[in-house]
C-alpha cells in the first residue's frame, strides 16, 4: 500500500491573520479521482509524485480529507465587481489548504476550487465541474509556459458526483497553487469596515510575505503600493502581447503577488479585435481587450485607497497627494512593458518613444483587415529570414499591412544583431499555439464525455508553443467561420 504524501506546510496566513478568514473543511466526496496530475509541479513543491497519485492524495486533493498539517480556510475579501462595489465575497467554493515551502524555499500557497460550500458561498452549491476545471489547468499552465506569471494548476480531481449545471456534469475540483491569495478585494474589505486593526496585519504581512526589503523603509506602505503598480503593468503588458482577455478583473481577481487569477471567463484573440469581449456578463465591455491597461489602473487606484490611513495616520490630504502621484506614474510604467513586449515580438533591441506608431500602425492595420494575431507576429520572423508568403497569405496582401511590413523592415536596418539571429529570438516570443478557443472547446467537451486524449493533445502542445509539430497544423488556426461568435463562463 502505497504511504500517504507528505506535505511540508507551514501556515502564515492561519496563524498570523485570525479574523481575515473562516477555518473550514471541505466536503467530503464519494468517489475521488485524480484525472490530471502536475508531477513537474509536484517536484518542485518536494511532493512525491507517486504517493500523491493514489487514492489518499486524491481524497487530500478533492478537499474531503486533510493532509497532516494542512490549516483549511476560506479567506475573506470584498471587491468591486464590474465597477459595483460588494461589501461581502469570500471563497464561496474553494479552500486554502496551506502554505507548501517548495524546494527553492518559496512560500506557495495550496488552494482548492470548487471543493464545497463555506460561510461565503452566498446561496451556491460550492461546487466545480470537470470542464471548467480542465480549462483552468490547461491556461494556467500555457502561461506559465510562456513567462506570464500566474497561479498553477497541480491537479484536476473528479469527485465521482454529477453536479447540475446546464444539465448534470461530472463533479470535479481543481487544486492549484499560487504565491498567495491575498486580493486587492482582501485589503478592501477591511477598509470598508473601518477596521485598521486588521487592516494594518493584513498589510505588514504581505510585505514580508511579498516585499520583505519595503519593512525598512520610511514609507512602507506607498512603496507596497508602486510595488503592484508595476507588478500589474507588467502582468497586463504580456496580456496584451498574447492577444489575452482576461474577461473578469474585479478587485477580488486583482492579486497582490502580480499573478493571474481566476481563467473563468476568459479567451483569447483571434482575428484581431481591439472591443473583443467574450465573457456572457461583461454585457458592456468593460473588460474589452484594449481596456485592460486602463481597468489594471482603476483597481490599482481601489487598492491605494485602502492604504490611505497606512500611508499617512494624521494627514488624509497628503497621504491622497502621495498615492496619487504613484498612481499617475503607472501609464508611463505600464508603456516601457508594453513597448518591451513589442520590442521582442517585432525582433527589435528597443522601441524609442517616438517609434509608437510603429506598433500602432500593425495592430490598426490588423484590426481593419482582421488578420489574425497569433499568426501574423508569428509569420514576421519568415518575413525576416526573407519569406514573406505566410505573412502576404495572411493579410491577403493588404495595401496597409504591405506599407507596414517595408517600414518596419527598413527599421531592422538599424540593428546591429545578424538578422538570422534576431528572427530566432523572435520565435522564441511569437508562440505557434495558444489555447485557441474553438480546440479548447473541442477539448473540454470529449473530456467531460470520458475521453481525455483531446485534453492530452492540446497540453502537450502547449507545454511547448513556440515549436511547431508536424501534423498538428489546424491547432495553429484560427476558428473556422462556422465556430460563430465565442461566449464564455465564470465556470470555476
Amino acid at each position: 500500500m502505497t504511504s500517504p504524501p507528505v506535505f511540508r506546510f507551514d501556515n502564515s496566513y492561519f496563524a498570523e491573520l485570525e479574523g481575515l478568514y473562516a477555518p473550514w473543511n471541505g466536503a467530503e466526496v464519494p468517489d475521488p479521482t485524480i484525472v490530471k496530475l502536475n508531477r513537474e509541479l509536484a517536484h518542485e513543491l518536494g511532493i512525491d509524485a507517486e504517493r500523491i497519485d493514489s487514492p489518499v492524495g486524491a481524497a487530500f486533493l478533492a478537499g474531503s480529507e486533510s493532509p497532516e498539517g494542512a490549516a483549511p480556510l476560506a479567506q475573506a475579501y470584498a471587491g468591486h465587481q464590474f465597477g459595483a462595489f460588494v461589501p461581502q465575497l469570500g471563497d464561496g467554493r474553494a479552500l486554502l489548504v496551506g502554505e507548501l515551502i517548495d524546494r527553492n524555499g518559496q512560500r506557495r500557497d495550496l488552494h482548492l476550487k470548487g471543493s464545497g460550500r463555506t460561510p461565503f458561498s452566498r446561496g451556491g452549491d460550492g461546487k466545480a465541474v470537470l470542464g471548467p476545471v480542465l480549462r483552468e489547468y490547461l491556461i494556467g499552465e500555457f502561461m506559465h509556459a510562456v513567462g506570464v506569471p500566474t497561479t498553477r494548476s497541480l491537479a484536476a480531481v473528479t469527485t465521482g458526483e454529477l453536479v447540475l449545471r446546464e444539465g448534470p456534469q461530472p463533479g470535479a475540483v481543481l487544486a492549484r497553487v499560487a504565491s498567495s491569495h491575498i486580493r486587492v478585494g482582501t485589503f478592501q474589505l477591511f477598509a470598508a469596515r473601518g477596521d485598521d486593526e486588521k487592516l494594518g496585519r493584513l498589510a505588514d504581512y504581505t510585505i514580508r510575505r511579498h516585499d520583505p526589503h519595503l519593512a525598512e523603509s520610511e514609507e512602507p506602505y506607498l512603496q507596497l503600493l508602486r510595488a503592484l503598480i508595476d507588478r500589474q503593468a507588467s502582468l497586463v503588458a504580456k496580456w496584451m502581447g498574447l492577444g489575452f482577455v482576461h474577461g473578469v478583473m474585479n478587485t477580488d481577481n486583482t492579486t497582490i503577488s502580480g499573478e493571474t487569477i481566476d481563467y473563468g471567463p476568459c479567451a483569447f484573440i483571434d482575428r484581431f479585435d481591439p472591443s473583443a469581449v467574450f465573457s456572457s456578463i461583461d454585457r458592456h465591455g468593460r473588460y474589452a481587450y484594449a481596456q485592460q491597461p486602463q481597468i489594471a489602473q482603476w483597481n490599482l487606484a481601489r487598492f491605494a485607497e485602502t492604504l490611505l490611513k497606512l500611508i499617512d495616520p494624521t494627514n488624509t490630504e497628503q497621504a491622497i497627494a502621495s498615492a496619487t502621484a504613484a498612481l499617475d506614474e503607472y501609464p508611463q510604467i505600464y508603456e516601457q512593458y508594453w513597448s518591451g513586449e513589442m520590442s521582442a515580438k517585432l525582433g527589435l533591441e528597443r522601441l524609442e518613444a517616438t517609434e509608437h506608431t510603429l506598433v500602432d500602425g500593425l495592430l490598426d492595420g490588423m484590426a481593419k483587415s482582421g488578420v489574425d494575431f497569433t499568426q501574423l507576429f508569428r509569420s514576421l520572423s519568415s518575413v525576416l529570414r526573407g519569406d514573406d508568403a505566410h505573412f502576404a497569405e495572411l493579410t491577403g496582401k493588404d495595401e496597409a499591412l504591405e506599407e507596414w511590413k517595408t517600414r518596419w523592415l527598413a527599421r531592422h536596418e538599424s540593428e546591429e544583431t545578424e538578422a538570422l539571429v534576431r528572427a530566432d529570438d523572435m520565435d522564441r516570443v511569437n508562440p505557434v499555439y495558444i489555447p485557441r478557443n474553438h480546440k479548447v472547446e473541442e477539448a473540454l467537451q470529449a473530456a467531460t464525455a470520458g475521453d481525455l486524449a483531446p485534453f492530452e493533445v492540446l497540453h502537450g502542445l502547449l507545454d511547448d508553443p513556440y515549436t511547431a509539430v508536424d501534423g498538428r497544423d489546424d491547432y495553429a488556426e484560427p476558428a473556422p467561420s462556422d465556430f460563430g461568435c465565442y461566449t464564455t463562463y465564470c465556470g470555476t
